[in-house]
């Protein structure tokens, strides 16, 4: 469904992304791992076309996207949840979610979909977008994205800053959305939530790739996860990551 080959991108004169190959298939979750800095947000980010893909190619369902301005990307069905979420403050969470939403009854998400896998947003549409809680923005960008009716999701590192609790509810919505055969390419830190919503993963290391495995396969391998991701035996199944964050609900 989606296939990156041999993808270069640059800022600058800075070479970010040396080669990089892979693919995510109808219906299911694919995991982007990596350190900080190895070039994970920037292959969403040339994916969207945000970022110019020099060399190689990026297709998606067979149509070409590297060069593609960043709206046409999306019309192609790719729905985008940046790290930021970049909801908006000013607007309620109805507004936030009806702003973009797929007009002509073309669309398989409605409001009622949303609400019934996102009931605290329900309970709280009228509440505007700066009086949710950092875990109701995250699940108000999501169910955002979802509104515009994509046929696959980008996620930038969904469960961020958020406490475990949050992320658990998260990770079920995500499952959720999985089980209806939406796929998902996923940047996450946190190893154990990965390994939870993940059917295979890919790792980045310094802008190439130098894994690619199953859960099961990357579960079980201690070496890759320590020169890797920084996760000793052990803290995976306790859902730890890399280095803890300030958390927020």
């Amino acid at each position: 469904m989606l296939e990156l080959k041999n993808v270069h991108a640059y800022y600058g004169d800075s070479h970010v992304l040396h080669g990089v190959s892979l693919c995510v298939e109808d219906g299911e979750v694919v995991g982007l791992l990596g350190r900080n800095g190895a070039g994970k947000t920037t292959t969403l980010l040339t994916i969207m076309g945000y970022v110019r893909c020099r060399d190689g190619s990026i297709a998606y369902k067979g149509q070409r996207l590297d060069g593609l301005q960043s709206y046409l990307i999306a019309r192609c069905g790719m729905g985008f949840v940046p790290q930021e979420r970049r909801i908006f403050p000013s607007l309620t969470v109805r507004e936030n979610l009806t702003v973009g939403e797929r007009r002509a009854g073309r669309g398989r998400w409605r409001l009622k979909d949303i609400f019934d896998i996102f009931p605290n947003l329900g309970e709280r549409q009228k509440n505007l977008g700066c009086h949710l809680s950092g875990g109701e923005q995250q699940m108000l960008a999501i169910a955002r994205a979802l509104m515009l009716d994509p046929s696959m999701l980008l996620l930038d590192e969904p469960s961020e800053g958020l406490a475990p609790m949050i992320v658990e509810k998260i990770v079920q919505v995500l499952r959720e959305v999985k089980n209806k055969g939406l796929p998902i390419l996923l940047i996450e830190q946190n190893l154990g939530t990965a390994l939870k919503l993940a059917d295979r993963h890919y790792i980045l290391s310094k802008g190439e790739i130098c894994y690619r495995g199953t859960s099961a396969e990357l579960e079980a391998d201690e070496t890759v996860k320590r020169q890797y991701l920084g996760v000793y035996a052990g803290e995976a199944a306790g859902g730890q990551g890399q280095a803890p964050r300030q958390t927020t609900v």
